[in-house]
């Protein structure tokens, strides 16, 4: 077989580069009928200075360790993604752009992690992926620290962000700028496409910030406001921004969305509407693009190919990695594990069965808050990817653990970091942290103030991202502070979001088991509620300890039992206190704990049934809503189904009637005519 290289007789411009970046997109925009042509149009420029002058990465390995990351932080502009992969070389196909938006294609209406080859993170919900870019670049420079020796920069790469008008009006983006300035990621590279364009039309009556004079104020570089369709004044900007010694860079580009549209450019129309095919003509002709739908001309592709380049550079990486080996075989060794395989430890199941244990028969009372603390401080010292942090509220989340140093400033030696009054940004930042590769992050706020974070914490659900969740202050138990931070609802809501593993421990054993399992899900994220107040050691059996682990279990159980308790958490002491005084009264109940419902409904029917016992009414107790335990068929349940109110622990589980006594008579009221 022969094959035959034919070399264009007329090289293409880098007008002809973005044109093709603009033909893909309204063109799959049309036949989908649906979607966002205007930002992909506005972008093509910006995207031709990155992706073929600066871009480091290769198309045949789109998880290269050492590559730098692009995030499209406005994912509606997705096609422009999608074009860019097509184009470069990565495994997309022209087919695959013609089922853009298409029900299981690999073209979905905004990017997805882990389904499109080259796409670095989930985007849509705006603001995010600028928080994740965050992420990814302090990442990169934790590693950098950790990993890079003199003469071995084995981690050395830039993060790039687009991002539009719409990502700077949500709040999130003001608690990312700040945390990247304060961190000082110099190689953090955010392009703004300024085109004064949102869904409601031009956006100066909602949206007037000095956004330069913000980002400087923040501790950022800023370039421009340049052309942003003049691809030469883009590339030196890049190349201003990628010498940068201390500060991220915001370079403004002015845009036009839909540029190229006779009639749709500079208007709200070319934002979330196909052009139509009349306008597409008329753009066709306007732009010098004879050329037929998802048609690419060879010179444009050849210009755009970036295998060969990417190639060269991976190899180049891979030769100076192992120069790096054989000099430093160990840090090479732990370098692969973590980065190149996302592996624990060899030995985490050594340290699994430690930590069990150690905390398993534990007979202390304690906040399981402070069992969290004290089960983190020994995993900490088998896992060393295990990085923590707090928004603001470290001394009482207990993220921090003997030694961990503190993530401050521009100093970042420690495993602790210090997110500041920032829930949602912490949150979306630990998603870039574990989408990078290298961490496993964990972060702490208190449970209420989890509806600062929630999207974030879907998105790692959806993402299927091992981020650990510490929700601390888990029920009206946190007195005096009252009701604004008493959660109620909040355990009920975040078992709702599918692929997120809640648990809610009763003791030190159950809290071990949790902070086990969620390192062990390496393809999902966990929230674990943890409680301010003391809690009651509950004794079991070493075979019960193991039964954690499947999220519900038969704790305490009695011959001849008229009825089964379930609780959760600080719950699980109230029920086995309720247990003994059903004993006297004649009244044998079992108390089944349930730390993870999420684990628990995952269990085989068999299971759920032996603990959940068959044939007896069954009480569910928990101090949050009561409906929840419907779906386990209680008859009846007692719970918190108002908000709480300010004042001690015991005070306020009085006032609104979660007690032991009552418990008690609720249970006899269900076994008795």
């Amino acid at each position: 077989m022969t094959t035959t290289t034919f070399t264009p007789a007329t090289p293409a411009t880098p007008a002809d580069m973005a044109n093709a970046l603009r033909a893909l997109s309204m063109d799959a925009v049309q036949r989908a009928n649906s979607g966002h042509p205007g930002a992909p149009m506005g972008m093509a420029e910006m995207a031709v200075a990155l992706w073929s002058r600066h871009l480091c990465h290769d198309p045949g390995d789109p998880h290269w360790p050492d590559r730098d990351r692009f995030v499209l932080s406005n994912g509606h502009a997705s096609m422009l993604l999608y074009a860019l992969l097509y184009l470069t070389g990565y495994d997309l196909s022209i087919d695959d752009l013609k089922a853009f938006r298409q029900l299981g294609s690999r073209t979905p209406g905004h990017p997805e992690v882990g389904h499109t080859p080259g796409v670095e993170t989930t985007t849509g919900p705006l603001g995010q992926g600028l928080t994740n870019a965050v992420g990814f670049a302090l990442a990169e420079k934790l590693l950098a620290r950790e990993f890079n020796r003199p003469g071995h920069a084995i981690v050395d790469h830039h993060t790039y962000v687009f991002h539009g008008d719409g990502c700077l009006m949500e709040g999130i983006s003001q608690e990312a700028i700040s945390l990247a300035g304060v961190w000082q990621l110099n190689k953090l590279v955010a392009l703004y496409d300024d085109n004064g364009i949102s869904i409601d039309g031009p956006v100066q009556g909602w949206f007037a910030d000095d956004t330069a004079a913000r980002f400087r104020a923040c501790g950022w570089d800023v370039i421009g406001p340049i052309d942003g369709h003049d691809v030469a004044l883009v590339d030196t900007a890049l190349a201003r921004a990628r010498v940068s010694a201390q500060r991220p860079t915001l370079i403004i580009c002015r845009t036009r969305i839909g540029q190229g549209s006779p009639n749709r450019a500079d208007t709200a129309k070319a934002h979330g509407e196909p052009l139509g095919a009349a306008e597409i003509a008329l753009t066709r002709a306007a732009i010098g693009w004879p050329h037929a739908p998802f048609e690419i001309p060879d010179a444009v592709r050849m210009a755009w190919d970036a295998r060969e380049n990417g190639q060269a550079a991976h190899r180049g990486w891979r030769q100076r990695f192992d120069a790096y080996r054989s000099e430093h075989p160990q840090l090479a060794a732990e370098f692969e594990r973590r980065v190149l395989q996302r592996a624990l430890p060899a030995d985490f199941a050594e340290t699994m069965a430690e930590t069990l244990v150690r905390f398993g028969q534990s007979a202390e009372n304690v906040a399981s808050r402070k069992a969290s603390q004290k089960v983190l401080a020994q995993l900490a010292l088998c896992i060393p990817e295990l990085l923590g942090g707090s928004a603001d509220l470290t001394g009482s989340n207990l993220t921090d653990f003997p030694g961990c140093g503190a993530v401050k400033g521009g100093h970042v030696e420690g495993r602790h970091i210090h997110y500041g009054v920032r829930e949602f940004g912490m949150a979306a930042v630990m998603n870039g942290l574990a989408l990078h590769g290298g961490y496993i992050p964990y972060g702490g706020t208190f449970l209420t103030f989890s509806d600062y974070s929630r999207n974030a914490v879907r998105m790692a659900a959806l993402m299927k991202q091992r981020v650990i969740h510490i929700f601390t202050h888990d029920s009206i138990g946190l007195g005096e502070d009252g009701p604004t931070h008493q959660p109620v609802e909040h355990a009920a809501s975040l078992r709702l979001i599918p692929n997120l593993d809640v648990w809610r421990p009763c003791d030190e054993a159950e809290t071990a088991v949790a902070w086990v399992q969620a390192l062990a899900q390496a393809d999902r994220p966990s929230a674990l509620l943890l409680s301010r107040q003391n809690l009651p050691a509950q004794p079991r059996t070493p075979a019960q300890v193991l039964e954690i682990r499947r999220g519900g279990y038969v704790l305490s159980d009695r011959a001849d039992m008229r009825a089964v308790i379930l609780a959760t958490g600080s719950e699980v002491g109230m029920a086995v206190a309720a247990q003994q005084q059903l004993d006297a009264l004649g009244v044998p109940v079992r108390v089944v704990s349930i730390p993870s419902t999420t684990v628990f409904d995952r269990q085989d029917a068999a299971w759920r049934r032996e603990v959940l016992g068959a044939g007896l009414p069954r009480i569910g107790v928990e101090a949050g809503v009561s409906r929840w335990w419907g779906q386990y068929g209680c008859i009846a349940a007692l719970g918190v189904d108002r908000f709480g109110e300010s004042g001690p622990a015991a005070a306020v589980f009085e006032h609104v009637g979660l007690t032991v006594e009552a418990l008690v008579e609720l249970v006899v009221q269900q076994v008795r005519p």
